[in-house]
């Protein structure tokens, strides 16, 4: 076992989600051997293996990993937040018991950002998706309020299947 628990520290307001919860752990050892392994899982919006800083997007909201604590934003309550540290510490200690089937995360890692995506779409400005740009679409994508079905264009026309492939792999 790797983790045996992660306590709570303090909370802040969500300035995100107003009535909601920010929620900081201290983990009761350093996750400096971890973060490489957790850097393999899916969902990371960023990676720094410099700072040791791993971020994942979470519904909703995002868990950050530092070395010596953890964030989780948009909790509803402490108890929320405490059982969230839980299931992340059973989460770490899976991961640490299989990190020999894990190759370690050594470079910078980011997830694709709105620009990258749209450069992938048909940029119609068609709106038969419900949104009045495919810039506003591709915001929508990360964001996870639209879906790549939506994008009547790139699913019709087989001009964009390359593009929908590479934004299937992307997102």
């Amino acid at each position: 076992m790797y983790l045996e628990y992660i306590a709570l520290t303090r909370t802040l307001p969500c300035l995100a989600e107003p009535g909601k919860l920010i929620v900081i752990g201290k983990p009761d050892c350093s996750l400096t051997e971890i973060i490489p392994y957790l850097a393999t899982l899916p969902g990371i919006i960023a990676y720094n293996p410099e700072t040791l800083t791993l971020t994942f997007r979470r519904q909703p909201g995002f868990l950050t990993f530092y070395p010596d604590k953890v964030y989780i934003t948009q909790v509803r309550d402490v108890n929320e937040g405490l059982e969230l540290f839980d299931a992340l510490k059973d989460a770490i200690n899976a991961t640490w018991e299989h990190r020999l089937d894990l190759k370690p995360v050594l470079e910078k890692k980011r997830a694709p950002g709105h620009l990258d995506i749209y450069s992938l779409l048909p940029q119609t400005n068609c709106k038969q998706c419900g949104e009045a740009t495919c810039l506003a679409f591709a915001v929508n994508l990360i964001l996870h309020k639209r879906f790549l079905e939506d994008c009547t264009p790139l699913h019709n026309d087989a001009a964009f299947t390359d593009r929908r492939a590479g934004l299937e792999a992307m997102l």
